[in-house]
């Protein structure tokens, strides 16, 4: 039986893939620690400019509450009217891609990246998340590499999506199955 060889690992080629320099980098690092991991930053103003620095693409009257991490700000794309809670984390390694009113729930991770379970080098894998219009991670989700949460759709708190979520459709689970429609009364 074959085994993992951690010692072989090699992500050479994604540094590539990671879209910004080094400084950029280590500046973003310091950045979010100070203003987004930080609990005693309620700003969401403040937080959005310094987005807007780092190349996020950025919609109006986005809430970004204190405690999110988020690892590559240049990758990240937010609609309009988003709510992003409190210890959400946003592993970027791909684009994340929002659209509007969607929301994030407190502790919600977004994870775009994992590895080939298959592979003796644990190889990188990384594949986009998107987000529709309406969507709703509830607290303490996963929504996993290569996923699309179609409009509004939800993904119950705790859940775990690893494969596509249909519009209008509420999930929950691990792994997550379709539990019921989703009805927006008037």
């Amino acid at each position: 039986m074959n085994t993992t060889s951690l010692n072989h690992y090699d992500n050479s080629w994604f540094r590539k893939q990671i879209g910004a320099s080094r400084s950029k980098q280590f500046a973003w690092y310091f950045t979010n620690i100070l203003f987004f991991m930080n609990p005693l930053n309620p700003s969401s103003a403040l937080k959005i400019h310094i987005l807007k620095i780092f190349g996020s693409k950025l919609g109006q009257g986005t809430i970004i509450k204190p405690g999110v991490n988020i690892k590559y700000p240049w990758k990240l794309i937010i609609g309009d009217h988003c709510w992003i809670g409190e210890k959400v984390w946003i592993d970027n390694l791909a684009v994340v891609e929002m659209g509007n009113n969607v929301c994030i729930s407190q502790g919600a991770m977004l994870l775009t990246g994992n590895h080939d379970y298959k592979s003796p080098k644990f190889d990188l894998i990384v594949k986009p998340i998107l987000l529709m219009d309406g969507a709703w991670v509830g607290a303490k989700g996963l929504v996993g590499p290569g996923v699309t949460i179609e409009s509004h759709a939800v993904l119950a708190a705790m859940s775990v999506a690893n494969k596509d979520l249909s519009a209008y459709t509420i999930y929950q689970g691990n792994p997550a199955i379709a539990v019921r429609q989703r009805i927006i009364s008037n």
